[in-house]
């Protein structure tokens, strides 16, 4: 390995607001890290929390193939020694083969946070390292604040991580803690720190002007052998450095090893992992892992994208686990269609078929529909050019009620006319819901089961609403999309009107149709 990467998701990243995980969601995430081939894990602060210690008790009785487990602390007490301090201890109690503790570099936090004086500060960094390297730990030395330590007194800032190597530290880590360092403060103080030390040093970026990653790269540009990171950029505040971004960068741009042959591939799947576990939505706008990092829109980048696909993209996708997207909407050209009649093996033969296609979705996309996330109906209406495509069902027509009746209070019901192909009758069903759209769905289920039985295991798994033109108050447009999913497979279909009910029966018949012909 070239670089070394510190995955610090399992306790920097859950300082990020609204981000928790618990024990078990840790020992899950760490699993996948080991397998990605990280480094290093931090898994906690073993001294702050019963939630860390579970994590190390855990951690301690499995065998991780690829990455270190790592305790976080902090040096010990001002005016003490770390064979008494309670931190220090939990840290060897841990049973952690990695200590990283972090100790101050800038002389506000020495004087006015830590309230002690600058000879006593490089005392504890010193002892503090060498009493964890005296209990048989390898010691990584987080440097906090440094940056702006070093621009306050760079002679002191030098002191400190003299005194962490002296008290054995394997690397000594840059932190720009407040996040508002500029890469060309990055680049100019590693090169001064790195003929100053001569010793291994590594970068641990936080995000508070968007810097994050760009000061990572400059790190390691200028001798950093190690970064430190979180998975999609968790962290307190603004985040910490992205090492979604910064794996793919070093590996794919700068021609740098930090995982094992198979990891990148394997960078998509965890960025959504992580998300998946800790509740989080996904920022699907993330460069190389995010959903749309490959989609393409506008007309002439696919049309040129068919011819070569190096034409509008950066890097392969799939070697980081993503794929190229193309999306449908009222910005598309005749090739985004082609591309999404290929994707569902649809055979659209002429270009009149596909034009006229095209000009139906901007003709709708006019009227408030959207394609773009409702692929299903895209590919419906590609489907239904098809020479002999018969529709699985025809709809006649549907009545909806909504009444407040008495001990029952709010009672919806509803009524559908279908017809199903080879046959003349029309199937007259109702039923009750507990509301209009519940109860469409009811009674179109109820008509076409005994015709389809693989209905039955269609559920609905998303229904969302918005309001397109809100300062038309209840003659506002809705916009309805519905997911469905049959267990293997999940497809989004669309409709809008000033109807909610009319745009819900066509997102709804949509859902059914696509279900039984393209997905089934």
């Amino acid at each position: 390995m070239n670089i070394q990467i510190y995955d610090t998701t399992l306790r920097d990243g859950t300082q990020s607001e609204g981000f928790n995980l618990s024990a078990s969601d840790k020992i899950r995430i760490a699993q996948r890290l080991d397998d990605l081939g990280v480094a290093f894990i931090e898994g906690g602060w073993p001294g702050s929390n019963p939630k860390d210690v579970e994590f190390f008790e855990r951690a301690r009785e499995l065998e991780w193939k690829n990455a270190k487990i790592t305790a976080f602390g902090s040096t010990c007490r001002v005016k003490g020694g770390p064979e008494d301090d309670a931190n220090i201890k939990a840290l060897i109690d841990s049973g952690a083969p990695v200590c990283t503790i972090f100790g101050k570099t800038w002389m506000l936090h020495v004087l006015e946070v830590l309230k002690t004086t600058p000879e006593d500060n490089l005392r504890i960094i010193e002892q503090s390292v060498s009493y964890l390297r005296g209990q048989n730990r390898r010691v990584i030395y987080d440097a906090e604040h440094f940056f702006d330590g070093y621009k306050a007194d760079p002679a002191y800032a030098l002191e400190t991580l003299r005194a962490a190597m002296r008290g054995g530290a394997e690397t000594l880590v840059l932190c720009d803690t407040n996040g508002g360092t500029m890469p060309w403060e990055v680049e100019t103080i590693f090169r001064t720190i790195k003929t100053a030390v001569n010793h291994p040093i590594g970068i641990h970026a936080h995000n508070d002007s968007e810097s994050g990653v760009i000061n990572s790269l400059m790190a390691v540009r200028e001798g950093a052998i190690q970064v430190q990171g979180t998975i999609n950029g968790y962290g307190e505040r603004c985040g910490n450095a992205n090492l979604c971004s910064i794996i793919p960068d070093l590996e794919l741009k700068l021609n740098l090893r930090c995982l094992p042959a198979d990891g990148l591939e394997k960078l998509y799947e965890l960025s959504h992992f992580v998300d998946e576990v800790a509740n989080q939505t996904p920022n699907e706008h993330l460069p190389f892992v995010g959903k749309s990092a490959f989609a393409h829109k506008g007309g002439v980048h696919v049309a040129a994208m068919r011819r070569s696909a190096q034409s509008y993209q950066h890097i392969e996708p799939e070697k980081i686990g993503n794929k190229m997207r193309v999306v449908v909407s009222d910005l598309s050209g005749r090739s985004n269609l082609l591309s999404k009649a290929e994707e569902y093996g649809v055979e659209v033969d002429g270009s009149a078929e596909v034009t006229g296609v095209l000009n139906e979705i901007k003709a709708l996309e006019s009227q408030g529909f959207s394609f773009e996330a409702a692929e299903a109906s895209v590919a419906l209406m590609l489907k239904r050019q098809e020479m002999y495509y018969k529709a699985p069902f025809e709809m006649i027509d549907f009545t909806v009620t909504v009444e407040h009746r008495d001990k029952r209070g709010i009672f919806a019901e509803a009524t559908v006319k279908v017809r199903v192909p080879g046959s003349d009758e029309v199937l007259h069903t109702a039923a009750e819901g507990n509301g209009p759209v519940n109860a469409l769905d009811q009674a179109l289920r109820k008509a076409l089961l005994p015709h389809y039985p693989i209905l039955a295991k269609f559920q609905l798994a998303d229904y969302k609403v918005r309001i397109l033109d809100s300062d038309s108050g209840t003659l506002a447009t809705t916009r309805v999309m519905i997911d469905t999913q049959n267990g293997t497979q999940r497809w989004t279909t669309v409709g809008a009107s000033a109807n909610i009910i009319e745009a819900s029966w066509r997102a709804l018949a949509d859902a059914v149709e696509y279900g039984l012909t393209v997905a089934y």
